[in-house]
């Protein structure tokens, strides 16, 4: 894993207020764009931020992409897999690297919107609460995806007993004793709710937020994420609930 240089504090040497973990695969058009929109929403917010992109083991020049956005600007930092190890392996080293106050999760695919994350940040803290999930109420996606998404965010809630209608929403914020507290693998970034409430962070809400249109290259999903996805949530239910 190879990772760019000056990790792990913002350039002053103190704690950000926000850490922005990002994992990326095969987004070499979106993160020049993506980065600039972080950019102005945490500016505008007067936010001191880091940005996490994990390069997911792209063949597209995400890595250039990355290290030219660290060159021009140090907050923006990156990790890279030798190979596509997926969303929770990103996610997870990620974590681990962020020391933010908080730490927002979204895609690079720019169907995220960064404007949101001030407004996730005040209802977190407004309400008090662990961690608040986008939940992108008008999606902007085929309905190859949109269908198998209702259907697996029915399940999760009725197994988990969380009311989120989008689990699998990249836009997250949470308190950073949060994303410490979890063991992000396999399919599991689309459990982070439900873990975060399992380890004690039970205050968990919702935001309807903003979502866009792909803009550049094609969607990495497929139907075969999903049986992964339920395989993951039988797992971790059973390991929860029986475990001595």
């Amino acid at each position: 894993m190879e990772q760019s240089p000056r990790q792990h504090r913002s350039p002053d040497g103190t704690r950000p207020d926000l850490s922005v973990v990002i994992p990326a695969y095969e987004e070499a058009e979106s993160l020049p764009e993506l980065a600039e929109r972080i950019r102005a929403a945490c500016m505008e917010a007067d936010l001191s931020f880091r940005v996490w992109i994990v390069d997911d083991g792209s063949r597209d020049g995400t890595w250039d992409v990355v290290r030219d956005l660290h060159d021009d600007d140090p907050r923006f930092g990156g990790l890279r897999f030798q190979r596509n190890y997926g969303k929770s392996a990103a996610l997870s080293v990620g974590f681990e690297r962020a020391q933010g106050q908080y730490v927002a999760t979204m895609d690079a695919d720019l169907q995220d919107e960064p404007a949101e994350l001030p407004a996730l940040l005040e209802k977190l803290e407004a309400g008090d609460y662990d961690l608040v999930s986008g939940w992108k109420k008008n999606r902007k996606d085929p309905i190859s995806k949109t269908v198998p998404s209702r259907f697996f965010n029915w399940v999760t809630r009725l197994i988990s007993g969380l009311p989120l209608h989008d689990f699998n929403c990249g836009l997250k914020v949470y308190r950073r004793e949060v994303v410490k507290s979890v063991s992000v693998y396999g399919e599991l970034h689309r459990y982070i709710p439900l873990l975060a409430k399992w380890a004690g962070y039970d205050r968990v809400a919702e935001k309807p937020v903003e979502h866009h249109p792909r803009k550049y290259g094609t969607t990495k999903f497929g139907t075969k994420r999903f049986v992964k996805g339920f395989l993951d949530l039988i797992t971790v239910v059973f390991l929860t609930r029986f475990a001595v």
